[in-house]
């Protein structure tokens, strides 16, 4: 597969397709034991990327896979370069790619697993199993996962690393085996090495085979690599160089042909070995398995344990060898196994097994539209964001589909009103030995809460697979995180592997910004909103007002309780979820802001109306004409016009520089933005349609109803400046941007503020910059957005 997809398919980029041949060779054997003998229709399992090849190949052999994608690796609509559970076609269970990641995600899937056989009854056993490569035990995420208390005792967990000892630059010094069997067994994990093949477990039982165990035993790895590119007595002489010369004699009886595949005969790539270890795993049944299998990287092939062989490529010669080693011809090497041999039969009966049960569709979670949740004294998102919570751990049709997590934030993210409804996760029930009159901590299996170490990382992982209970688990949840929004990038690698997962889910980032004055800028978030904004299959949200919040979070978990996560890919290989919006990602604040510019709105606009803007992400907060009629100035020369458009926690200071300017006879309406995220999609999404039919494009809906006429700009925003200056553009008006494109520092709100322009008579100042870059000009009546 990849020396068609290399060699034999046009290639017009001349740029190399790759594919990972001594990587995928590494792992073949250990593959073929598990899909061919020992996993059942009900097991998950991740495949290491590189090995994305294998696991295509014996989809194939096992009829999951039709002939035509097998020579469409790494091509579009064909086989994804790593395995994708949203794009590939044969039912890939766990994305990988990111390394370590996709080894982690299976631990949590049991996590999610524990957790819904508690709440809703036991489903069919699972295992859960990584095949990871020993270079990603490298990766800090790895660990993170293994020592955290919230995967302990998951004894359908099995971790299979392809211990090759090598990695992509080179072959790795030394054998880090003891360190790393002592950090599994001391996080209390079933620790296994499947080290030697049985030709060297007979010859160890020989007389005298106690000197080859110890030598190879401690043989520095490089030497040991160095053996596959030698045959016959420069073998000999390589394997010998720094052994006691017991060891010279006991092996001068065996002959030069014979040494190689002696001393080379390791047990990742012995069937009965690989086997009895997996039968071993599902014996410990208290805590999770981890097999070392120590296999050859590029077994099989002639770049077998090459340094560089990483990304090397088999020439055509080589691959005309191998075919003729292997029995095929360049007619029959696609063929799948003849049914009429023992092996075309065990590859039937094996399908028949593996074929998994059609999955039930759960009826959608019905979440009210609002939980009505009171606001009349000025109040922060993120408390308004822990007592929608809890009004929803109320609601009989939410409340039993609600699960939250948070990286030990949960108290101060505001969840101690849900802790307090819901109760705490434990696979047992724990006694509570503090009494504490503030937060009811009670631990048992009926908690909703699940309460993680300090570790971003793992805060995404569980969240991803919690998003994705229903395919993996039969039953669909609400999944609510909780993280310090600074830190949401220390976490990033493992929400862009949720995202692109098709993981559902809601996530809270808060506090957020230099309005977290007194902390610092080592806690100040600058950049996240951008993330937010740019992360696929994500909607970003920041509202101001705790009723807005109110709208957008149930209508968050509305559209997650209504469709299940990780959407597999349809027959054509391609994205089948890709117009979902996925997971939820709300950026909030400990600032508390007057509610009444909010509440004026409402009353306003109505509620039906505001709704639909706060939903499709931006409203008139603050109409200078309703405020000040006199600024309209019928029949004269009208006043000057600006919209300042802000989110979040800066509104106040937006709003009293709208006052300002009124006083100074500009008309400036303040739009409120609550996704930034959906407010720029809609205008992509017209500017697309605008290049694909060399049509005019129109200017979406939200920005008629927010902004209503032509006029300059300034955003104001709590984050980057250039997150909002797209909008000028949108609207092809002058903009000014407003934010915080440096490193915060401590202080009071009021202090940070003037340090980064966004008091109210710095927004002022750029409204009349922006009133200058216009030209001075009158306001147009309406905005364009006719076709042609």
């Amino acid at each position: 597969m990849v020396d068609a997809a290399n060699r034999e398919r046009p290639n017009h980029d001349g740029v190399k397709v790759g594919g990972h041949q001594a990587s995928s060779a590494s792992l073949v054997s250990a593959m073929t034991a598990l899909w061919f003998a020992h996993l059942g229709p009900e097991d998950r399992v991740s495949v290491k990327p590189h090995a994305a090849p294998v696991y295509h190949a014996i989809q194939y052999l096992l009829g999951n896979l039709d002939r035509s994608y097998l020579t469409r690796l790494r091509a579009r609509g064909g086989l994804q370069a790593y395995p994708s559970r949203t794009k590939d076609p044969d039912h890939v269970d766990f994305s990988t790619g990111s390394v370590g990641l996709g080894a982690a995600a299976p631990l949590f899937a049991a996590a999610t697993r524990r957790y819904v056989d508690a709440h809703f009854g036991a489903r069919p056993r699972s295992r859960f199993v990584a095949i990871l490569g020993d270079a990603e035990l490298d990766e800090g995420n790895i660990w993170e996962a293994v020592a955290d208390p919230a995967t302990r005792g998951l004894g359908e967990v099995m971790w299979l690393v392809d211990f090759n000892r090598q990695s992509l630059d080179r072959v790795v010094p030394g054998v880090r085996i003891d360190q790393w069997r002592g950090q599994f067994e001391a996080a209390g994990w079933h620790v296994l090495e499947v080290k030697y093949g049985r030709r060297l477990q007979q010859a160890f039982a020989r007389p005298g085979g106690h000197h080859l165990r110890a030598w190879l035993d401690r043989m520095p790895n490089e030497q040991y690599q160095s053996l596959f590119g030698l045959s016959r007595q420069p073998l000999r002489e390589r394997l010998l160089d720094g052994a006691p010369a017991e060891l010279a004699d006991h092996l001068a009886e065996v002959s030069d042909d014979d040494l190689g595949p002696l001393v080379t005969d390791l047990g990742g790539h012995d069937l009965d070995s690989l086997l009895s270890a997996y039968r071993q795993c599902d014996a410990v049944t208290d805590r999770p398995s981890v097999v070392f299998a120590y296999t050859v990287k590029g077994w099989g092939l002639p770049t077998a344990g090459d340094p560089r062989n990483h990304s090397t490529l088999l020439s055509g010669e080589q691959i005309d060898t191998l075919r003729e080693q292997v029995g095929l011809t360049a007619q029959t090497e696609w063929d799948r196994l003849d049914p009429a041999t023992r092996a075309g039969a065990l590859a039937a009966g094996r399908a028949e097994q593996l074929r998994r049960r059609t999955a039930e569709t759960s009826a959608p979670i019905i979440v009210p539209a609002q939980t009505g949740v009171s606001a009349r004294r000025p109040i922060s998102t993120q408390e308004a964001f822990g007592r929608i919570l809890t009004n929803l751990a109320r609601v009989e049709t939410v409340a039993p589909y609600l699960v939250t997590t948070a990286p030990d934030v949960a108290t101060s993210t505001n969840l101690a009103g849900f802790i307090n409804r819901s109760g705490v996760f434990a696979p047992t029930p724990q006694r509570t030995w503090i009494e504490d009159g503030i937060l009811r901590w009670s631990e048992g299996p009926t908690g909703q809460h699940i309460e993680l170490g300090i570790s971003e990382m793992n805060l995404f992982l569980l969240l991803g697979q919690l998003g994705l209970a229903e395919p993996l688990s039969g039953q669909r949840l609400l999944p609510v995180g909780t993280v310090y929004d600074p830190f949401v990038l220390r976490g990033l690698d493992a929400f862009i592997y949720g995202a692109y997962s098709g993981s559902r889910f809601v996530v809270a980032g808060t506090p957020s910004g230099v309005s977290l004055a007194a902390e610092g800028g080592a806690h100040q978030s600058t950049m996240t909103a951008s993330v937010g904004m740019e992360l696929p299959n994500v909607t970003f949200l920041e509202p101001a007002y705790a009723g807005a919040l109110d709208w957008l979070l149930c209508d968050a978990l509305t559209r997650i309780g209504a469709a299940a996560g990780g959407g597999q890919a349809d027959a054509s290989g391609s994205d089948a979820s890709a117009e979902a919006e996925g997971s939820y990602y709300f950026r909030l604040t400990t600032r508390p802001i007057d509610q009444q510019p909010y509440e004026a709105a409402r009353r306003r606009i109505g509620d039906a109306a505001l709704r639909r803007q706060v939903l499709d992400g931006a409203y008139r907060l603050f109409d200078a004409y309703d405020r000040y009629p006199h600024l309209r100035r019928d029949g004269l020369a009208p006043a000057p016009v600006v919209h300042l458009v802000s989110c979040g926690a800066v509104l106040p200071e937006v709003l009293a520089a709208a006052t300002e300017l009124a006083e100074e006879g500009v008309a400036a309406h303040v739009v409120d933005v609550t996704s930034l995220d959906r407010l720029y999609q809609a205008w992509q999404r017209s500017l697309r349609r605008s290049v694909r039919t060399a049509a005019l494009p129109d200017l979406p809906g939200v920005f008629h109803c927010a902004f209503g006429e032509r006029a300059p700009v300034v955003t104001v925003h709590d984050a980057a400046s250039h997150a909002m200056s797209w909008i000028g553009s949108a609207l092809g008006v002058p903009a000014v941007p407003l934010g915080v494109d440096r490193f915060g520092e401590s202080g009071m709100v009021t202090d940070l503020y003037e340090l980064h322009d966004l008091l109210p008579g710095s927004i002022v100042n750029a409204a009349l910059t922006g009133l200058a870059l216009a030209g001075s000009r009158v306001a147009e009546p309406t905005l364009p957005g006719s076709g042609p």
